[in-house]
Parts: C-alpha cells; structure tokens; sequence
C-alpha cells in the first residue's frame, strides 16, 4: 500500500509561534551549565575579570553564529534545519554524515546526559534520595527514572507539536523567573561574608591561566551556550519563518547572554574566587550562604526546571534531523512516518527515546560519546555556516528575509573560531577527537550501501515502466 492510500503525506504542519521558537532557544541552551561551569571556568582563569572575558567572548561566538543560521534559515525554512541547509548547498552526502552523527552519537548523548542530570538533581532531595541506591543487578534507581522521564517526554512530543511547544514556553519563563530570583537573592545580602563587591576583585592562584586556561574556559561557557542551533530543526513547523527564525535565533542569544552574566555576577557577588574554583555546585553554595539549607533547595528546583525544559526541547527538536532525511530517501522511509492523529514524527521521536535508553543502560560509558559529540558538533557548526557564502551566490539577486551584520566578517570569524575549538579540542583530547572522527566518516560507507540499496530497489519499478 503506498503512503498516499494510507493518506500518508510526510508533511508536519506549522504550529510554533514566535514566542514558541524563542522559547526554544532559550530554554534548550540555559540546562544546567550556568549552575555548575562557573566553576571549571574560574579554576581555568583564575579572575573576575577573565571569566567576564570568556562569557562574553562566548556570547559574542554564539551570536556570530545565530546571525549567520538565521540569514540561512529565514532563506530556507525547511524540516531539519542544519541537515537541509548541508544538503542544499554540499549535497547528499555531507548532509547524510551529519544526519549519521546526529543519530549516532550527538542527539542520543545529549538526551541521555540531560536524563541523567535531572536524576542526580533530582536526588538531591531526601525523599527521592532512593534515586542513588541499585534497584537490581546492576542498574540504579536513577537510571530507570532517567529512562522513564525520556519516555515521559517523549510521549509528550508524539501526542502534539503545539503541546510540547506550549509546555516549553511555560518551563522557559519559569526557569527566568527562578534564575531572576536567585539573582535577586544573592545581591540583597546585606554586606560582610554574605555578600561584597570586593569579591569581584579576588583571585584563584591555583588556575592554569595563560592561552590554555582561557580556551578550556571558553569551551566551558561554550558548552553553556549550546544548543542554540536546535531551534532551526523545527524551522518547517514554525510560522511565518522569515520573521520568526531571525527573531528566535538572535533575541534568544541575547537573552541567553544577559541571564548568565547576571547569575555569574550574583555568584561572585557572594563568593570569593577560590571559593567558586573549588565549590561542587557554585549558585547553591553561593544562596546557601545568603538564606540558609532552603535557599540551595530553591537552586535545586530552578535547575531541575531548567533541565526539564532541556529536554523538552531537545527532544522535539532531535527527531526532525532523521525525519528530514527519512522523507528525503536518505535513510530509512519508515522513519518518515507522520502520526495521521497527532501529526508529529512518530517514528523518528521513538527510535530517537530507544537510542537515548540504551545509553542511559550503559551509563558508565554514555558520557564519552558526549565528549565526542562536542568536536562533531563545531565542525558541523563551521560547515552550516559556510553556506551562507554558497546561498549568497546562488541567490544573488533574491530578496533575503534576513541577512547577517557584518557580513562577511562575521560568518568568517565564526568559522574561524570554530576552527580554532577543532584544534584545541585535538591537542587536548586526541583520543576522543579522533573517535568522533571516525564516527563521522563511518558515515561514508553506509551511506553508500544505502544509496546502492535505493538503486537496487529502484531497477524493477524503471524495468516495469520500460
């Protein structure tokens, strides 16, 4: 039977707003990354004054890179985001080692990472403190509910793109309230050790400091900043996209930015230099000595929403990338399936939560993977944004709904730093960068025996036709 009598058409329609797409944004970037790379960033540098240097470097770096897929998505509003944009300006094959990485390691990694992280938040309360014990064999508490919360969520974005994307929204304006409060809590300590702009001048003598200590800061805060992309995966399913993706991809940076400069200055209002370098958890400890045991529980709360509305959003957007492709003839048609009810990717979301629960089994071995995702991702990052050099020759001419500032400086710089992040990441962790390397080119083959497939299959159809 084929997909039109099952009145099948492989189309999802557009039900994300403006307010949807931003959320997006901002909600899948601010995780858990603000509470706790605080840290590893002032043990990197050592200084106030070069932790503001990285957070805004790296604010400037994701910017950079928002303007530029925004040009590109406004342009190009298509299912996948990323993998379309590669597949129109490289063609097939790159687009499909994107799509392979995405499947193999980077999406599944990502979720099983957020999963895990609202476990251990989560655990941190007493009544859920079960959470750490074994419930069998070898398998913890934490990772069956890290599993059932993937499923949970899953479930969510099968039954309805529309209801995924306004649960989001509400977790995202939650989380910016909570993170405001916290702020607000930490600069209304009344002098002395619970509070001091003297703080800001402190310093860490431990710190590695020098061209090292500022590129392992900047990959900390770059990690927080992650996730910006995802939003142009969704860019079939959001309305009118010229205006919207632009808006979304920009203001949501912006946003981003402005939050995370607050809660490190909070942070460091309250807590000396070598007192955030070596706290496990930065922003609790920081309220926990302004208002007491109660004030590090509202931390707690703030970041398991903040980790839920990750997920959510993480989770709707991952399954467009292989959705994409399915319906492209690239991978597996079965994985094109669109609910006829819910009208979401059915298919792709569980093959997505079944790939995600696997590696949430192997939880000793899931957080490697996510190590190599980080060189996958920047190299895709410098390619995506290569294409605007393509399209702007191609569409020479053509009106562009968006186009980047400083062009083309900026799309340049980008790459650069990109390239940049890709050596740094070589030097520091040759092993992992290697692996995932070879991930992605493992890629090459099988998109080959399935090409040669598709053709096989293809051969009775055109001999039928003759």
């Amino acid at each position: 039977m084929t997909d039109e009598q099952q009145g099948q058409t492989h189309e999802l329609p557009r039900v994300l707003n403006a307010s949807h797409a931003t959320s997006m944004v901002v909600g899948i970037v601010i995780g858990s990354g603000i509470f706790l790379v605080p840290r590893e960033m002032m043990a990197a540098v050592g200084s106030s004054r070069m932790v503001y240097a990285v957070w805004i470097v790296g604010g400037l770096l994701s910017l950079a890179g928002a303007m530029t897929y925004a040009e590109i998505a406004a342009r190009r509003p298509r299912y996948g985001g990323e993998y379309a944009f590669l597949r129109d300006a490289y063609g097939d094959t790159v687009a499909f080692l994107y799509m392979w990485t995405w499947i193999a390691v980077a999406k599944p990694a990502s979720i099983a990472t957020i999963a895990a992280g609202l476990a251990r938040v989560v655990g941190t309360f007493a009544a859920f403190s079960f959470l750490a014990r074994p419930a069998f064999a070898h398998l913890l508490w934490g990772q069956i509910f890290a599993i059932a919360m993937t499923w949970l969520v899953t479930a969510l974005n099968v039954v309805g793109t529309r209801r995924a994307g306004d649960v989001q929204l509400g977790l995202t304006w939650l989380k910016v309230l909570l993170i405001v409060a916290i702020a607000a809590f930490c600069f209304g300590a009344a002098g002395g050790h619970a509070g001091s702009v003297h703080n800001f001048a402190t310093q860490f003598t431990g710190a590695r400091g020098g061209f090292a200590g500022f590129m392992l800061a900047l990959v900390a805060a770059l990690w927080a900043y992650d996730g910006w992309s995802d939003v142009t995966q969704m860019a079939g399913e959001v309305q009118r996209p010229s205006r919207s993706l632009p808006l979304a991809l920009v203001g949501g940076v912006a946003i981003v930015g402005a939050l995370y400069m607050l809660t490190n200055a909070a942070i460091q209002y309250v807590l000396p230099a070598s007192s955030i370098a070596t706290a496990e958890r930065p922003a609790a400890d920081a309220i926990r000595l302004v208002a007491g045991q109660w004030g590090a529980a509202l931390v707690s709360v703030g970041m398991a929403i903040s980790i839920c509305a990750t997920f959510v959003g993480s989770t709707l957007s991952g399954a467009r990338v292989t959705f994409a492709a399915a319906r492209d003839g690239l991978f597996w048609r079965q994985l094109a399936h669109v609910s006829r009810r819910f009208q979401t990717p059915s298919a792709s979301l569980i093959v997505q939560a079944v790939l995600s629960s696997l590696l949430l089994l192997a939880i000793g071995k899931f957080q490697a993977l996510f190590s190599l995702a980080i060189f996958s991702e920047w190299l895709f990052y410098a390619l995506v944004a290569s294409t605007v050099f393509v399209f702007r020759r191609r569409d020479a001419g053509q009106v562009r709904p968006f186009s980047v500032w400083g062009y083309p400086v900026v799309p340049v710089l980008f790459i650069l730093c990109a390239a940049v992040l890709l050596v740094f990441s070589f030097a520091d962790e040759p092993l992992n960068s290697t692996v995932g390397a070879a991930v992605i080119l493992l890629g090459i083959p099988i998109h080959r025996a399935l090409a040669a497939r598709r053709a096989r299959a293809a051969q009775p159809s055109r001999a039928a036709a003759g």
